[in-house]
């Protein structure tokens, strides 16, 4: 009877065993049902193949853990991890989601569970399903409506569209953590997290102890995070409102590859994944220096990296034990100069450039005006500074502080500013101060200036004058010879800037129509006071393309360089600019298909003569669409060239550290690490072609079956050989479907992510031509789509499983 029953035991585990694994092998890649069950060495992957999910070893440990990793990336990077306290060291190990839509993990040889999710539902739960998405996030859902979700159980990354703060509603408090080390995922000593005491602010922690604080956000950026500025690859916001206090980071291009990790030394660092490199590359990192170290300075001092000693008391406060500041034991911290004792005749001074203090004890509101604000600080006794909340546009909100100003430093630019409360007669003490050093500073300063412009001006008066002989005679260095217009012309020819003649406006300045006395027509670019550019880019574009004669290129007739007026003339183009054509419904009508054919062929000429017959090579590095001009007969012609780099022998390619164009015109490499050669402006001139076929901007595309970009959307198409559909709909007849394949193919030869992999413009100007059979495309940089290697794992059409695969760079992942 035992035997029996030992057998019929048997029976029924084997039953089971067979049955769960016709389970599993038939849920969905990237769901999880429930009593299904992910084994080792079984994964789930998202829809996109962008991340996977399932059982992992670190690289020098035997213990097991449930994490989720890139998918496609090489080395592979953990970005969050469950059991990251328990781990296994059985493979005999499951993953399961149970029937009341918790996830379990257990050692299948003991049964034990060793980590389960918590279902914060107060809802019964029907049919549970937990699904892995694109964004990284693994989520379970009833009934549409998540329950449960790893974007609010944190580990040590901040993955875009992450939220990092409160849900004031649940409690929920979502932070980082960082890992034990390199290779152990146990929750470290470091924890990266915002507070909600007070004025909402930014924290690191190391254990109990505050070892950095961003403080408190103030429209723009955390004020203590001066290398968090607006850029061209993310943007990121911070929300306070009843329900919640979070701070979130999104990509402007989302086939870019990036994570926020808190490192196991405390640093918190922002990577950038480059394909061509197989890396992670830094692109943001919080800088540690002694002004880091929480508190340095104690009370009403302020710490600057650029003195010695760092420490110092603010204007209208002294050291509170001056025998132990001699020493440089600042921990006391400083005290007003002369007490405050609530006198009608006490005010603030303005204080420029600081870290905000501390806010645990603050008060804040909104939608105060800054007059508002000093009038309730100065109503209150125990308030001893105000601010605004908002620096960004119109300065609006209000910050008030009780008690002693903690945690302060000074930048030498880009701070805040604070306004803190003092007697009436130190007040005044400190107005004064201040205007005698602004005396002695600026007397000096302005003796020097005086001399500096005078002989600057005497020089210009002579060179201007032997230049304007030299133009007379016709003689002079042909190197540097560039006609000069006098200003009263200029003035006449656009009638003193009338507005009615003003063609349009970039980065440079505005740019006017005007008529010479001998009825010639003129372009005339100004530069403008608040330019984003300046003397260097005029200078640049004077020495670029002063000499440069070709039927492609924009003429430059002359400058105009008197008084504070820096100018360019060229020659006028009656029909503007490319971009105000084929991006506009109505005028894109007017170019047909040999118009456009004829302008790609054109741009690749002028391009051409840049790149390889001019005397240097010149990197134009903003080839877009609004810098081609066109003139009356509708030739191209490329202009702009206040941002161009010339090469010269064998010279390549080069690096800067000021990375200048335009988004969607960028090569990978030339955003990610400011590399640029040839093949960047390549890069440029295959966006061009692909937008002048479809007539959408790259940047701004959109397409309701997929969130590709322009060059996405081409390359998918192009390897599902549907290439047409990417043609605009106004070219109708007018096209010459072979062309049109062949620009497309070439567009897209062109924009390939690595730059060895781009054509020449000698190889352009062939294929265009349509000599020899084109080479096949590689993937491109700066799209959404799917990888090339996964075309033959996929049955669904292109856009149903587009796929992150830009690359921005790489650090060794985990």
């Amino acid at each position: 009877m035992e035997e029996r029953s030992v057998i019929k035991t048997n029976l029924i585990f084997h039953f089971l065993i067979v049955f769960y694994a016709s389970i599993t092998s038939t849920f969905a890649a990237d769901t999880l049902s429930v009593n299904q069950t992910v084994r080792y060495n079984e994964t789930i992957v998202s829809r996109q193949e962008t991340f996977e999910l399932g059982f992992f070893r670190t690289s020098k440990s035997m213990n097991i853990y449930v994490a989720i990793w890139y998918k496609k990336i090489p080395n592979r990077t953990v970005v969050w991890v469950a059991n990251r306290n328990m781990p296994l060291v059985h493979t005999s190990c499951e993953l399961t989601l149970t029937l009341q839509g918790v996830l379990i993990i257990q050692d299948a040889t003991k049964g034990d569970i060793v980590w389960s999710s918590v279902n914060s539902s107060t809802t019964s739960v029907k049919n549970p399903i937990a699904q892995l998405l694109d964004t990284g996030n693994f989520i379970i859902q009833n009934q549409g409506n998540p329950i449960w979700q790893s974007f609010d159980n944190m580990t040590d990354t901040l993955l875009p569209g992450m939220k990092l703060g409160w849900d004031l509603v649940t409690g929920l408090n979502r932070y980082l953590t960082s890992w034990k080390s390199v290779d152990d995922p146990a929750v470290g000593e470091f924890s990266f997290r915002i507070y909600a005491s007070g004025y909402p602010q930014l924290f690191i922690w190391k254990g109990q102890e505050i070892i950095f604080r961003g403080g408190p956000w103030n429209g723009l950026r955390f004020t203590g995070i001066s290398q968090l500025k607006s850029n061209p690859f993310y943007s990121f916001t911070f929300v306070i409102n009843e329900k919640e206090i979070y701070y979130q980071y999104s990509l402007i291009d989302t086939s870019a590859i990036t994570r926020a990790v808190l490192l196991t030394d405390g640093r918190i660092e922002l990577f950038f994944w480059i394909d061509s490199r197989h890396e992670w590359n830094p692109f943001l990192a919080r800088q540690n220096d002694i002004c880091d170290q929480y508190a340095l300075c104690g009370k009403f001092g302020s710490c600057n990296v650029d003195k010695s000693p760092v420490c110092e008391c603010l204007n209208g406060f002294e050291p509170a034990s001056p025998d132990q500041w001699k020493i440089t034991d600042w921990s006391h911290g400083c005290r007003h100069i002369i007490p405050l004792d609530c006198d009608p005749g006490e005010g603030f001074n303005k204080y420029t450039n600081l870290k905000l203090p501390d806010t645990w004890e603050s008060w804040y509101k909104r939608t105060m005006t800054l007059v508002e604000c000093e009038k309730m600080c100065k109503s209150n006794c125990s308030c001893t500074a105000y601010t605004y909340t908002n620096i960004s546009g119109t300065t609006s909100g209000c910050l008030l502080w009780f008690g002693g100003l903690i945690d302060i430093r000074t930048f030498a630019e880009g701070g805040d500013t604070l306004y803190i409360r003092l007697s009436a007669s130190e007040l005044e003490n400190t107005r004064s101060s201040n205007s005698g050093k602004r005396v002695l500073i600026i007397v000096p300063i302005a003796v020097v200036v005086s001399v500096i412009l005078v002989s600057v001006y005497l020089f210009y008066r002579y060179n201007r004058k032997k230049r304007l002989q030299q133009v007379k005679n016709g003689s002079g260095d042909e190197d540097l010879e560039l006609p000069l217009f006098g200003l009263s012309a200029i003035l006449k020819a656009t009638n003193n800037f009338l507005m009615n003649n003003k063609l349009g406006e970039g980065g440079f300045g505005p740019v006017y129509k005007g008529v010479l006395e001998d009825a010639q027509e003129i372009a005339v670019k100004r530069l403008a006071k608040t330019s984003t550019q300046g003397v260097h880019e005029f200078m640049n574009e004077v020495i670029s393309i002063s000499k440069l004669q070709h039927r492609n290129l924009v003429k430059l007739m002359g400058c105009c360089i008197e008084g504070a007026e820096m100018m360019l003339i060229y020659e006028y183009m009656p029909n503007k600019s490319l971009d105000s054509f084929i991006f506009d419904e109505t005028q894109s009508e007017l170019l047909d298909w040999p118009a456009r054919y004829h302008i790609i062929e054109g741009i690749a000429r002028g391009l051409l003569y840049l790149h390889q017959d001019s005397r240097l090579r010149i990197i134009h590095r903003d080839l877009k669409a609004s810098n081609i001009l066109l003139d009356k007969d509708m030739n191209p012609k490329i202009s702009d060239f206040g941002l161009a780099r010339t090469f010269g022998g064998n010279q390549n390619e080069a690096n800067t550290n000021r990375v200048v164009g335009t988004y969607g015109y960028m090569a990978p490499e030339y955003a990610a690490r400011g590399i640029f050669s040839i093949k960047s402006d390549i890069y440029s001139f295959g966006v061009l072609v692909l937008e002048i076929v479809c007539g959408e901007k790259n940047k701004d595309f959109s397409h309701e079956e997929h969130c590709n970009n322009l060059i996405g959307h081409a390359w998918g198409l192009h390897n599902e050989g549907r290439s047409l559909q990417l043609v605009a709909k106004c070219l109708g007849e007018s096209i010459n479907v072979s062309q049109v394949l062949w620009s497309i193919h070439v567009g897209l030869l062109c924009v390939q992510r690595h730059p060895e992999d781009r054509p020449t413009m000698t190889s352009v100007i062939l294929m265009l031509g349509g000599e020899g059979p084109l080479p096949s495309p590689n993937e491109p940089g700066f799209y959404v789509g799917k990888s090339t290697q996964d075309t033959t794992r996929s049955t669904s059409s292109y856009g149903a499983s587009s796929n992150n695969e830009l690359s921005i760079t790489t650090l060794d992942g985990r």
